[in-house]
């Protein structure tokens, strides 16, 4: 997987997902009810819905909590009403910045995306202009530390993953997107602590990004990650571990 994203990476090093946990309760509180309204309340029968609530028992998320967002998606309860759109342009170096976004008011997060985008050097592209440049993957996380590379490898394979490698500190182990829950579940079912369990845009090849425009696409990166209404941002770019260290 030579494409696969640095920008997790990057995350992890510059505490950029410690400044996001504000606001991890409120995206997935909106998947639980977009997941529940799309595909009904039953978590057996609604994978999607069945990582949504694994991701907010992962962090904590009151039960009640749950419980309210899963009745607000299927009309139990009055609720604010989420769409979801993708938004797709260019950063700093000309990298591709492809968007999750699920809103209430479309016209406000566009305005928003635009003017982060035009603030830190990037631009807004038509839909299907970036998106051809990802591939979606379930990509699930174990610390290196769990076990023996060859030992995480075997297990991983035998889950049903199609991919495997080491990342650092970590064991990055990709899927289909339809088969990470299975994957996870069968790997927790041999004792592995998952880490991450996320469905991504994984980029097919990584553009290198040098000098000043490292720095303006890592604050673009930062600021779109703290617009609640971005569930998820992806891009292309590659950054050398010098660069990274002096931004």
């Amino acid at each position: 997987m030579s494409g696969h994203s640095k920008w997790s990476t990057i995350k992890r090093k510059k505490g950029v997902a410690d400044a996001k946990r504000g606001k991890i309760f409120t995206v997935i509180i909106k998947e639980i009810t977009i997941a529940a309204r799309m595909g009904g309340g039953d978590e057996s029968s609604n994978p999607r819905l069945r990582t949504a609530v694994q991701k907010a028992k992962a962090n904590n998320m009151p039960a009640d909590n749950v419980k309210r967002a899963i009745q607000k998606g299927t009309g139990e309860l009055p609720g604010v009403h989420y769409e979801e759109y993708t938004y797709e342009g260019y950063g700093p170096g000309g990298v591709a910045i492809f968007m999750e976004i699920m809103t209430d008011n479309k016209k406000r997060t566009v305005a928003d995306i635009r003017h982060l985008m035009v603030k830190y050097g990037g631009n807004l592209g038509e839909n299907g202009s970036v998106a051809w440049m990802f591939d979606k993957k379930g990509q699930i996380q174990i610390l290196a530390s769990t076990g023996a590379e060859d030992e995480v490898l075997d297990a991983a394979l035998e889950s049903g993953a199609e991919d495997f490698e080491l990342e650092e500190d970590m064991y990055l182990i990709s899927t289909d997107p339809s088969s990470m829950i299975e994957v996870k579940e069968a790997l927790e079912a041999k004792s592995y602590s998952i880490e991450s369990a996320e469905v991504e845009m994984v980029p097919k090849n990584l553009q290198k990004v040098e000098g000043k425009d490292s720095e303006r696409l890592l604050n673009l990166m930062e600021a779109l990650e703290d617009n609640d209404d971005i569930s998820n941002v992806y891009s292309n770019f590659d950054i050398d571990e010098e660069t990274l260290g002096s931004t």
